[in-house]
């Protein structure tokens, strides 16, 4: 039978069948959240590969707690943001005890048309601004202009309040600014 992704049932019902051991509502229920783990594990950790390994063992974490889910607790997505977002943290951790020569090599991407160039350096000063935030200002940074997240989702989510969201947003927002000033030009922004 095919997978209907338009399953008009919420997460939290997919999960509560799925604890009872329906496999049609864990994959309607795994296409719908993967990306969402894959996306916020790859602007965590600006690793692709690393932001697989963290998405499948989020997922593994869910298909756990299915079976004793609470229905009308936690959005299943509020969860899962918490869980990638502090599998991410425990990995950034464990990096910054590697020493630099023991660090994975950076990706070798192949250079493609001006714009692309150029979109290219866009994001990567962008990936490096935001890796250079304190840890939980970046959390509310991704979540809250990459991801979308309103701020009470996100202090759900990070387990403070609404006015720690609003200062955390702020406050990684003055550090990206800072990182990138004077860039505007090399980045293509000089007309802007």
């Amino acid at each position: 039978m095919p997978l209907d992704l338009d399953d008009p049932r919420s997460d939290d019902a997919l999960l509560a069948l799925y604890g009872r051991g329906d496999g049609a509502a864990a994959r309607i229920l795994a296409l719908r959240l993967t990306p969402l783990a894959l996306r916020v594990g790859q602007r965590m950790l600006g690793d692709a590969a690393e932001a697989e390994d963290l998405a499948q063992e989020a997922m593994l974490r869910l298909w756990r707690a299915a079976p004793g889910w609470q229905a009308g607790g936690a959005k299943v997505s509020t969860w899962l943001y918490r869980v990638v977002m502090n599998l991410a943290t425990d990995r950034l951790r464990r990096r910054r005890t590697v020493p630099l020569d023991d660090g994975p090599e950076p990706e070798d991407g192949q250079p493609g048309a001006v714009a692309g160039l150029i979109e290219a350096e866009r994001a990567a000063a962008l990936e490096a601004a935001l890796m250079a935030l304190p840890d939980r200002q970046r959390e509310a940074v991704v979540l809250r202009h990459l991801e979308g997240l309103a701020n009470p989702e996100i202090a759900e989510i990070m387990g403070v309040g609404v006015e720690a969201v609003e200062s955390l947003v702020a406050r990684g927002k003055r550090g990206l600014a800072q990182r990138l000033a004077g860039r505007r030009e090399e980045l293509g922004y000089d007309g802007d």
